[in-house]
């Protein structure tokens, strides 16, 4: 009799081992020459060395399939045990599998094509209108990079940059303050990754959200940088937020230029950086539409009402030259 130790370390305990341990149970009947022992992300297993080798294997199949898929049913554990290939749905377009197993999925022709740009280029900007899936994809490319260890960290940020509030007047701490500015990234990474293993990634630093000027005087490798909301930065800032891009590293930029909360003396850093940028190899610009809006189908509506308004107003301000 032999014991040997298993580290689970990219996995999330409650995915792996099911709620109230119901994967180990199902384990142990699969196996019931082996005594094993979960806690945390470690596995003891104590049995005959034949039998330790070809657990042990299994379990790293297990793994791998249960990071992939962020789900281990009994069905699929039954399969792998057994040599089958467990039924995986193909789906097209897919970026990641979400919580619980759910497809996440580049919807749209733009969303198709932010993905390809992202494949092939090291900074990439998304614009488009409230609703179009730019910082959803950008965020579920980031978290598929990290799932294939493609890189080593995420680094999230935004502006605070108030829409008709102050921050003065918003009760708490600085993080406190903050951190209404940031719950539209925190909902996306609550999508794709379970509870815990975000909060470990959170914990230890993996996964980084801040605003933007805490990204002063930093150099990023080894990541994928999304900037979200960047309409809302001056020259200044949008000009020292790309200046961060380290080895190994890949940025997405997302904003929505009819939606500019600066004050009406400050030029948009990211309409300048765009046209400043515009043909440089290794730079990729994806303009999301109306079409693109995937939420509630009143938005594309609201979204077109507000068009309208404006494109009416920019007809009375221009000169009658008759």
């Amino acid at each position: 009799m032999i014991e040997r130790i298993i580290i689970l370390e990219n996995v999330d305990p409650v995915v792996f081992f099911g709620i109230n341990n119901s994967n180990i149970q199902l384990l142990k009947t699969l196996f019931p020459k082996l005594r094993i022992v979960a806690r945390g992300n470690v596995m003891k297993i104590i049995g005959d060395e034949e039998e330790l080798a070809v657990f042990e294997e299994k379990i790293y199949e297990l793994e791998k399939f249960s990071i992939e898929m962020n789900v281990l049913k009994e069905e699929d554990i039954l399969d792998i045990v057994k040599g089958k290939v467990p039924t995986v749905v193909n789906q097209d377009n897919l970026i990641i599998h979400g919580l619980n197993g759910k497809p996440i999925l580049a919807r749209t022709a733009n969303q198709k094509k932010l993905v390809e740009s992202f494949d092939e280029n090291d900074l990439v900007f998304a614009i488009g209108p409230a609703g179009s899936g730019k910082t959803y994809t950008a965020i579920a490319l980031a978290v598929r990079a990290l799932k294939t260890k493609q890189v080593r960290k995420i680094i999230l940020s935004r502006p605070a940059v108030e829409a008709g509030e102050k921050l003065g007047f918003l009760p708490g701490d600085m993080k406190e303050k903050i951190d209404p500015y940031l719950q539209p990234l925190y909902d996306a990474l609550e999508d794709m990754i379970p509870p815990l293993k975000l909060k470990e990634y959170i914990e230890n630093k993996i996964i980084q959200i801040a605003p933007l000027a805490f990204m002063r005087g930093r150099t990023l490798n080894d990541a994928v940088i999304i900037l979200d909301e960047a309409q809302n930065t001056t020259k200044p800032q949008i000009k020292m937020f790309l200046t961060r891009l380290g080895m190994n590293a890949k940025m997405i930029v997302t904003g929505d230029v009819t939606q500019i909360d600066l004050p009406p003396s400050q030029q948009s850093g990211l309409i300048h950086s765009m046209r400043l940028l515009k043909g440089i190899k290794g730079i990729s610009t994806v303009e999301f539409n109306k079409k693109d809006i995937v939420r509630h189908k009143l938005v594309q509506r609201i979204v077109e009402a507000y068009e309208k308004e404006d494109s009416k107003k920019e007809t009375q301000r221009k000169p009658n030259l008759i």
